[in-house]
């Protein structure tokens, strides 16, 4: 079945909710992360389906560098994510439903760079 939309992608649909999740959490941040901490995860985040989306549409094998652009992002947020928490401008227990969705998406772009792969060959 061939999927129309980058809508449709599972990955995609999981990794926005993720970015909502991220919005919640980067608003109780202090104020004075606005600049910092709380605009860096909200890139980061953002830059993980917005890479799909744009792979998604791209030519070529411009999809797989973009999926693997997003897994970085990923990876990025996680650190950025562990820093807070580090910092004690959040709880552990406040971040870790962000980890667990993190772990998913991260599963899902994993597997779809696999899946990317082959068919390149």
């Amino acid at each position: 079945m061939k999927v129309e939309s980058f809508r449709h992608l599972d990955v995609w649909q999981k990794s926005m909710d993720l970015v909502v999740g991220v919005y919640r959490v980067s608003a109780s941040l202090p104020s004075n992360e606005r600049f910092g901490l709380a605009s860096q995860i909200q890139r980061a985040s953002t830059s993980i389906p917005c890479n799909i989306a744009e792979g998604f549409g791209a030519s070529g094998g411009n999809f797989l560098r973009h999926v693997r652009i997003a897994r970085g992002s990923l990876m990025e947020l996680e650190t950025q994510l562990e820093l807070c928490v580090r910092l004690q401008l959040v709880s552990r227990d406040d971040i870790v439903p962000l980890w667990q969705d993190a772990q998913v998406v991260g599963k899902m772009l994993t597997s779809l760079v696999k899946s990317l792969s082959k068919s390149d060959t």
